[in-house]
């Protein structure tokens, strides 16, 4: 079975060692990805823009291995900030609303302190015949 890798071309992933996702077989694993446009490498102020940002550059790594948010099957949601939960829900809601995987949500620091929230999620690519 072919491993894939796939690169947002983040100079995070060379330096932590990781890749945007791993395509194994009919899984796809998004590592954690936080509000970063990578385009500018600039971070949004909002938990909001942040939050859309992780979910374009999520969705565009998803569609690069031959995946759609509807795979999606299990999704981890971090926040710095209990009052942030209820600011994103509805945004996560317009995303996965419909597909609602299992899902986790925990309140915790993240690794800069410019980062309000980070997602990851795991795709496995549903039967086309309708599964």
């Amino acid at each position: 079975m072919d491993r894939r890798l796939i690169s947002t071309g983040s100079p995070f992933e060379k330096t932590a060692g990781y890749s945007r996702a791993v395509v194994q077989g009919d899984w796809c694993f998004v590592a954690g990805t936080t509000g970063y446009d990578y385009a500018t490498m600039t971070m949004p102020e909002s938990v909001e823009d942040q939050a859309r940002n992780c979910l374009a550059t999520i969705g565009r790594a998803l569609a690069e291995g031959g995946f759609s948010f509807a795979d999606v099957v299990r999704a981890h949601y971090y926040v710095t900030d209990r009052a942030f939960v209820n600011r994103v829900y509805p945004i996560l809601g317009e995303t996965f609303g419909d597909i609602r995987p299992a899902a986790t949500m925990v309140v915790c620091d993240l690794a800069e302190p410019e980062m309000k929230i980070e997602i990851e999620v795991t795709a496995l690519r549903r039967d086309q015949k309708g599964g």
